[in-house]
Order: structure tokens, then sequence, then C-alpha cells
């Protein structure tokens, strides 16, 4: 596979051979067969947590790896059902997101209370369901960056969900009501059993300046260190594309070393500043695939899974470039994106 690999990152080849020397990968909690005993175990979850994170990592072509791929279709709301389902008119039909999920070969579905709702009597015993609680329609003039909260912990818990996931908008106006939502909802699905994912965005309109410091290394960086002390147990958090977000938009405080020895331009380092905001890799950082752009989503998806992969994150959540596709190859990407983690040759940086 890893001549695969290879082919399909092209010029990108050289990530493979990428040095870490930044943060040491000693330092760090990595993903493995035994992660949520050596990991988990230590934390204050309750031991049906456990089991919950267990069924994920037991699921699936990645199953005993310590590895996730889920597929999270919430675009419905979150871009409008014509966006999402327009290439791929199927997939308004909540069985075929799931059936995607199965064929290929996913550790979870992730998806609304209307998806996996209308479907769970079929698939819940199939699959391990994620319900995401909250979501911004996007349905308002002018468009605003908040989250509503469109499902309870427990509609997550009756339907037979192994993990509720959640959105904060870090930056945005609405993130403190947004984290007192999310904290409380995390505590009950916890309570319940239930493992807890956090969608760690960084959005604001002033944030753009002349690169989008949105997706900085360490803006995205201190959002995960914000997520993870709420004790969301994965984070999930865009591929940083830049660094220098706090001296640009001259929010917060930081430090030079950030710059000069915690990362470099190499993305893979800058995924790594990631990861050690997420407690050193106690807490696994997952990336999102990002959007759908045609014929080069395999590619941009290996490549985003080897930068998750040799950073020591646990794995990739990717929707959009599976399912604005057939099904036969959604299935072949989601495949290409799980052989990365399977590959010993794709190693830690």
């Amino acid at each position: 596979m890893i001549d695969r690999i290879r082919e399909l990152l092209g010029q990108d080849a050289k990530l493979l051979e990428h040095e870490c020397k930044t943060i040491p990968k000693e330092r760090l909690h990595l993903p493995g067969p035994d992660y949520v005993d050596r990991v988990f175990a230590a934390t204050d979850r309750p031991v049906a947590v456990l089991r919950s994170l267990q069924s994920m990592f037991d699921h699936g072509r990645l199953r005993e790896t310590g590895y996730l791929s889920i597929l999270p279709v919430d675009q419905g709301i979150e871009h409008s059902a014509a966006a999402s389902f327009a290439l791929n008119p199927d997939y308004f039909d909540p069985a075929r997101i799931v059936e995607l999920a199965i064929e290929g070969g996913c550790n979870a579905v992730a998806s609304t209370l209307g998806v996996l709702g209308t479907v769970a009597r079929k698939y819940a015993h199939k699959i391990p369901f994620m319900l995401k609680l909250n979501h911004n329609d996007l349905f308002v003039y002018p468009a605003r960056a908040n989250q509503t909260m469109f499902a309870s912990v427990r509609h997550a818990h009756d339907m037979g969900c192994v993990s509720v996931g959640a959105t904060i908008y870090w930056g945005s106006e609405g993130s403190a009501h947004q984290l007192e939502e999310v904290r409380d909802a995390f505590k009950a699905a916890h309570e319940l059993g239930m493992a807890t994912v956090l969608w760690c965005y960084v959005r604001n309109p002033e944030f753009k300046r002349e690169q989008d410091y949105n997706v900085s290394a360490d803006l995205t960086g201190q959002a995960n260190h914000l997520g993870v002390t709420l004790e969301a147990d994965i984070i999930k958090q865009k591929a940083p594309e830049n660094n220098g977000g706090f001296n640009a938009v001259k929010v917060g405080k930081t430090h030079p070393r950030i710059y000069t020895e915690l990362t470099s331009d190499n993305p893979i380092d800058l995924t790594r500043y990631q990861v050690a905001n997420c407690y050193m890799g106690r807490i696994g950082l997952i990336n999102s695939g990002g959007a759908s752009s045609g014929a080069s989503d395999l590619g941009e998806a290996v490549r985003t899974a080897v930068v998750n992969k040799r950073a020591g994150g646990m794995g990739l959540i990717s929707g959009r470039k599976a399912f604005q596709r057939p099904m036969r190859d959604g299935v072949a990407l989601l495949n290409a994106i799980q052989d990365v983690y399977l590959t010993k040759e794709v190693t830690i940086a």
C-alpha cells in the first residue's frame, strides 16, 4: 500500500520522510490497540464511557488499531440540503448515509437527530452512532456563526448512540453560551455512558487578514486546549493551513517559542502542535477531511491522513469528499484514508 500512497501524494510524498524536530514523538500519548486501557482508564470517565469508546475502536477496517475513520453527514443543516446532496440525491435518504459508513468500513457514523432517528432500529446495532447535538442552520440573513441545540443527550441515549458530538465556534460572539450548553451536554452524556466529540472550530470574520487565521496552528491549538478542558473525549479540528494567528489578529496572549521551536512551516509540525494542545495526545485529535473539490479529492484526503497520522493524531472524519460521489467511489475514498493508518510504513514523525 505504501507505493499507492506515494503515488497519490505526488509531489507531497516528501511528507513520508519528514523528521519532526519540534515536539518529540516520545512525549506524545499515541493511538494504539491499548489506547483506552493505557490512557483513558486513568481518567474520571464512568466505566460505561470507556466501553462506548472501545466500541468505536473495535469497529470497521481500523478496528483494534487505536485509529478512527468516521463518516459525518450533518451538512444538510450546516450547508443546506441543496448544497450537500444535489450532486448525489441518493443521500437525501438517511439509510444511504448509514450504508455508506458501513460499506466504507468506518468506525462510526455521525449525523443529525433526524437522520439517525429515522433508521435507528435498523442500524444502531450494526455501526456505532454519534448524534450531532447542535448545528448552525445558516437559514438567517445576514449569516451568523452560531450553534443551536437541535437534540438532547437523552435523544442520543434512547436511540442507542455510543457518542454525541457538538460544535463550539471559538472566537465568535456566541462562544460563551455555546461553551455553557456543550459543557452541560457533555456532562450529561458521560453520566449516561456516552463518549463526547467536540467540533472545535475557530470562527470570527475578523480573523481573516492576509491569511485566514481561523485555520492557523496557534489559534486552532488553543481551541483544542479549551475543548479538552470541557472533557471532550475526542477533538475534531480542521487541518492547520498557516500559523501566527495570535500575533496577526492581536487576540489573547502567546509566546515567541511557539513559532521558533515548537512549530515549523511543515504541516506535520503544525498538526503536532494541535496534538500537543490535546494534552499531548491523551485526548485524540481527528482532523476534518475538508470540502469536496472534485478530481483531486482522493489525493487531498490521503495527504490529510498522512499528516494527521505522522503528527500523532487519531484519524480523520471525512464527509463531503465521500458522499458527494457515487457510493462505490465514496467507499474507495474512505478505504484510501484508512489504508494510511493500516500501513506500517507510514510512521510517526
